[in-house]
């Protein structure tokens, strides 16, 4: 089975408008990682200055670690949501990758399909063994694959409901520990 050139250039061309869509989102991931950047550099300036000028207006050593503590839990809560943002623009990145890889597999699963289908039809006599196994690897291949793809997505929600949790753990920690400290 040979290929025409408007095969080839068909082929080409939705090969390059796939990596030009790739870049896109990556651009576009940058975009939003560059954004939540700047807005958190801009509200810790804001809150460093705040903080400061509080410092400055304390009147003794309780006044003090009383507000170390008032600063801890809020510190923690956006250390943490930073956190999620960062991890949300990450994975709604890496998700649209994972998708045009799956989408480019698949069409290239179908197309060897094809080519072992159309090779098998035109086959010599006798050769019905080697073609059978040749089928069998083939399927073999793409069980295997789509194994992995699910194990895969399995390992991804176990580490995002991982990250959920730990985060969780550390706001409730950083309240606790601002509870105790203001005790």
């Amino acid at each position: 089975m040979a290929l025409t050139a408007d095969q080839i250039l068909a082929a080409q061309k939705a090969n390059l408008e796939t990596l030009f869509g790739l870049t896109t989102k990556a651009f576009e991931g940058v975009e939003k990682l560059v954004e939540l950047n700047v807005t958190a550099s801009k509200a810790a300036l804001a809150e460093a200055q705040n903080t400061a000028q509080a410092a400055l207006s304390v009147k003794d050593a309780q006044e003090l670690l009383t507000l170390q503590a008032s600063l801890f839990q809020p510190l923690a809560e956006k250390t943490a949501a930073y956190s999620r943002h960062l991890y949300d623009i990450a994975q709604g990145t890496g998700a649209e990758f994972t998708k045009a890889f799956e989408a480019k597999a698949s069409e290239a699963q179908q197309a060897f399909v094809g080519l072992v289908d159309s090779a098998s039809k035109n086959a010599p006599a006798g050769s019905e063994t080697a073609v059978a196994v040749l089928k069998s690897a083939v399927a073999a291949a793409n069980n295997a694959f789509e194994s992995v793809q699910k194990a895969v997505k399995q390992a991804s929600d176990v580490a995002e409901a991982n990250f959920n949790a730990v985060s969780t753990q550390a706001v409730a920690a950083a309240k606790t520990a601002t509870a105790s400290r203001k005790r």
